[in-house]
């Protein structure tokens, strides 16, 4: 009996497609961290995405000090320093729904700050919220992108791309679809501008011509991060198609746990 077979649904037709995505980049004030960590995982994951329609799954990563050693460039407009953006959270959007949950958003995080539920002793790094372009998966019948954020990969790798002068993004995403896939998924996403009346503690990004890609693997990110993504961005700049503004791998954290909190710088 094949899967299809199996009841009435058909799961290749995937109805529930992800359509885009919140990705936040947070850093805790030193000190903070255990409590930053708490709040995040105990209220805000849930009060500040997770109860919004239109929430298909989220996920919660951390760089550790050895995840931050591995990012490049240096220098880079997504992060001021390499040993900033500790924490990092993602959410799935339905497709179809992005432009209302993204609406919600903003209304549940205004409305959490009016009731005094946000948390002070951290920094926004990168908050955006992103339109999802592709998948690409390194198995015939690997984990679908909507189930990515449930699967529990051992580690995620986040480059963020941007077409070097008198190029395109496309040229940047063809130059990627070109290479043997590092990892065993990617989900590739383009930038959405905030709405006007989000938090003003979110700093503002304007930039569209950027191309984010996360790569799930179920190896030791660490171990195998070198080898995969070391060389990505001298590559890219050797193509002439563009350049990678951000590249670093992430660990997933252990929900109920402060595990990696003293691990951070």
């Amino acid at each position: 009996m094949s899967i299809q077979e199996v009841g009435t649904g058909n799961s290749t037709e995937r109805p529930i497609k992800l359509g885009g995505a919140l990705f936040t980049m947070v850093e805790p004030h030193r000190g903070h961290e255990v409590a930053y960590n708490r709040w995040y995982e105990r209220d805000h994951f849930y009060a500040g995405c997770m109860i919004g329609s239109w929430t298909v799954a989220g996920a919660r990563f951390v760089a550790t000090r050895a995840c931050k050693e591995k990012r490049y460039p240096t220098e880079s407009p997504i992060t001021p320093d390499p040993m900033v953006g500790s924490y990092l959270a993602i959410y799935w959007i339905l497709a179809g729904k992005f432009d209302e949950w993204t609406q919600w958003g903003v209304n549940q995080v205004n409305w959490l700050h009016a009731n005094d539920r946000m948390f002070t002793e951290r920094d926004h790094i990168h908050t955006l919220m992103y339109r999802c372009l592709e998948e690409r998966n390194a198995h015939a019948d690997g984990v679908p992108a909507e189930l990515a954020l449930d699967h529990r990969f051992r580690g995620l790798t986040a480059v963020i791309a941007e077409p070097a002068e008198g190029a395109a993004i496309d040229d940047v995403t063809k130059w990627f679809g070109s290479r043997p896939l590092p990892a065993d998924l990617l989900v590739a996403f383009s930038p959405v501008p905030l709405f006007g009346d989000a938090p003003s503690d979110v700093p503002r990004d304007t930039a569209d011509n950027r191309l984010l890609q996360l790569y799930f693997t179920d190896d030791d990110v660490l171990d195998t991060w070198d080898d995969r993504f070391g060389s990505l961005g001298r590559e890219l700049e050797a193509s002439g198609k563009g350049r990678i503004l951000f590249a670093s791998p992430f660990l997933p954290t252990v929900p109920g746990t402060d595990t990696y909190a003293d691990q951070l710088w």
